[in-house]
């Protein structure tokens, strides 16, 4: 039995999927009022929980013998650091908590690149950096650093557990529309008049389901894997998706003091516009942070292998269009 929390997310439900294609038996865990839409027509059981309660995660992973936790918030403005801390921290220690309880043979958990301590630019960004939540920027990232120790410490007790660490998920079945899904979708329908500074790298979300199988079948006990893809500027992003769909990249771009001026605002527009955030002071930071991020270990040690990620915006597309969301 393989349970999975998170399972209606981009990552669960894609996780779900390729688990099922292999004969794995499967069960979620859902929240109250959680929409299924992204599960439906597949073959799993489901079970109500919530992390932040672990009697019903004992119950939920009842002859478990593998935990895939993806559950999580992920947020790129400020004032959300007490459910961040409700849901990522004290969330995944009430999972380790339950796996231990309940025998489980192995967890595997999923962090974010953004836990590391980010180096100097031009520093390969690798499993050897530390992991400190005084020393990340911004509260999503405290919050996996912090949760990915809790995973650790459950390895002291004895837990077998792995953690990979995608970068910029994007891809195909993305129903609750990510904030790349939703800048894909705008880009298409030409509402993206202007670009920014920037890169970050970005993964296709089937290889970071299959870097998380391979994780769990192959990971060594406590060590972490990066899952990431390829490094791209904005610019070069929006000349992909012109070349996939023909419709024109923007050409001019805005100063970074600019946004950085117009980003004091926008959290205001999007709470009077109920909005999903996208243009932030964390996004901002995020893009022209360091991007320089290796995957050799999961390469070496697990077999992974990203694809192109021009083959992941066409098959985005190409998913949002025959979904009606474009």
């Amino acid at each position: 039995m393989v349970v999975v929390s998170g399972a209606t997310g981009h990552i669960g439900n894609v996780l779900v999927r390729e688990l099922l294609m292999r004969g794995k038996k499967i069960r979620v865990v859902i929240p109250t009022g959680e929409d299924i839409t992204p599960l439906k027509g597949l073959e799993v059981e489901k079970v109500q929980g919530d992390i932040r309660d672990v009697d019903s995660l004992i119950l939920a992973f009842k002859e478990a013998d593998v935990v895939y936790h993806l559950a999580g918030i992920i947020s790129i403005v400020s004032g959300k650091s007490d459910l961040l801390h409700q849901v990522n921290v004290m969330g995944t220690r009430n999972v380790v908590e339950a796996c231990l309880k309940s025998d489980v043979r192995r967890l595997v958990y999923t962090s974010s690149i953004h836990a590391f301590v980010e180096p100097h630019h031009g520093t390969v960004i690798d499993e050897r950096l530390p992991i400190d939540p005084d020393k990340v920027i911004g509260e999503y990232a405290k919050s996996k650093a912090q949760a990915t120790l809790e995973v650790l410490k459950g390895v002291k007790q004895g837990l077998e557990a792995v953690i990979v660490f995608p970068t910029g998920v994007i891809g195909p079945y993305d129903y609750k529309i990510s904030e790349m899904g939703g800048l894909v979708i705008d880009f298409v329908k030409g509402k993206i008049s202007a670009y920014i500074d920037g890169a970050y790298d970005f993964v296709d979300v089937r290889d970071v389901v299959i870097g998380h199988i391979l994780a769990c079948e192959k990971g060594r006990k406590g060590e972490g894997y990066i899952l990431s893809g390829e490094r791209i500027t904005v610019r070069e992003l929006f000349l992909m998706l012109e070349e996939v769909t023909g419709v024109k990249a923007p050409s001019f771009k805005i100063p970074l003091w600019l946004t950085r001026i117009i980003t004091a605002f926008t959290p205001l527009y999007y709470t009077l516009t109920n909005t999903k955030p996208r243009l932030t002071n964390y996004s901002i930071q995020t893009l022209n942070s360091n991007s320089l991020i290796s995957c050799e270990k999961a390469r070496y040690e697990l077999g992974y292998s990203p694809r192109p990620i021009i083959e992941t915006i066409k098959d985005s597309i190409q998913w949002f269009k025959e979904t009606g969301r474009l």
